[in-house]
């Protein structure tokens, strides 16, 4: 159990303490943030784990979990290995990256928290190689979607291998601060889900959002042929045989619609937007929080400066990617007191 290095407020919060000291925090709002954020990524991970049910959850008929038009690509074998590649290494992936925050599986269980961390990262970039072979046709695989899903696949790489290089290199402090970007990058899914439903509610009411579907889709999503002739008159090409790859207006209606065409462009239309919006809110979020950590940051420094001498590294302080070494930093050097290391993600003490 961690000590606190002062005495309760008052008696709320040492009753809380009994709570969050057992598991190494030191500090009650890292508590809070971490049951909030990675609460919702285990919460979010963990009611998606029956999508590994593909047939029978994720795109069961007639109601898959998946939007129905995602589901009608689905029936690409690339695409079908590709979402099912992903949803196996990114749900346990996810699962198994919130264990990795609690504090005292890091310094009561160290080398599960890196066996884990390597199975983590291994995870991550199998679920990426997933995402990337079902993009193209991902919430109607618009450009902005597509867009979006890259840079979310790029920040959540890069900040994974930089989290790798610096651990490799005993860079805890630099180790902390990407590990923290690449799993808050990957949250802004769960941010998307709201944003996106709220999204196609409203662009519901004004009444005036479009988007031209493929006939062979709309005819999968309506389930009947002469209905679907009905509704979008323009497939009449389509369904003579004159082009196979006609395309047809749809409205964008998720209140009243009247197809499963209606909603599921609704939502499509909507999803870019929010990726764009949500990701947004993440990454601008996670650095807030590492500048208003600084003392923390310096903490794990100086404990990374110690181990790097035992180690007997070249750089001490500076092993891994600082801005000291490969930027226009001033020098860094120990301050000479001692840290005493306590949680990561709470206060320094230093005496």
């Amino acid at each position: 159990m961690v000590q606190p290095t002062r005495p309760p407020a008052n008696a709320f919060v040492s009753y809380f303490r009994k709570i969050y000291n057992p598991i190494g925090f030191v500090q009650g709002y890292n508590f809070v943030l971490f049951v909030i954020f990675f609460g919702a990524l285990l919460g979010f991970s963990l009611s998606r784990l029956m999508y590994l049910d593909f047939d029978g959850v994720f795109c069961a008929t007639p109601e898959p979990a998946a939007l129905p038009s995602e589901c009608f690509f689905y029936k690409n074998d690339v695409e079908k290995f590709g979402i099912i590649l992903h949803l196996a290494t990114i749900l346990p992936g996810a699962i198994l990256a919130c264990c990795q925050f609690v504090p005292v599986i890091r310094h009561k269980a160290i080398i599960v928290h890196r066996i884990n961390g390597y199975i983590v990262i291994l995870l991550s970039l199998a679920s990426i190689a997933g995402v990337l072979m079902i993009t193209r046709h991902a919430a109607g695989g618009s450009l902005e979607t597509q867009a979006g899903l890259g840079l979310l696949s790029i920040m959540f790489v890069t900040s994974l291998i930089l989290a790798f290089i610096n651990i490799k290199r005993l860079q805890i402090e630099q180790h902390r601060a990407w590990m923290l970007r690449a799993w808050f990058y990957a949250g802004s899914i769960i941010t998307l889900r709201l944003i996106q439903i709220i999204s196609a509610i409203l662009l519901s009411a004004i009444g005036t959002f479009q988007a031209a579907r493929r006939c062979d889709l709309l005819e999968y999503l309506v389930e009947d042929a002469n209905r679907t002739l009905d509704l979008y008159p323009a497939c009449e090409p389509y369904f003579s045989g004159q082009n196979i790859n006609q395309y047809a207006v749809v409205d964008a209606d998720y209140a009243d619609p009247s197809s499963a065409a209606e909603a599921a462009v609704a939502l499509e239309i909507s999803f870019g937007m929010a990726l764009w919006i949500a990701l947004a809110m993440h990454a601008v979020g996670i650095e807030i929080y590492l500048h208003l950590t600084p003392a923390e940051a310096e903490r794990i420094r100086h404990f990374s400066y110690k181990r790097q001498v035992e180690a007997g590294m070249r750089h001490p302080g500076r092993a891994g990617i600082t801005s000291d070494r490969f930027g226009d930093a001033g020098l860094w050097k120990p301050d000479g007191k001692e840290y005493i290391p306590v949680t990561v993600g709470e206060s320094a003490t230093a005496h």
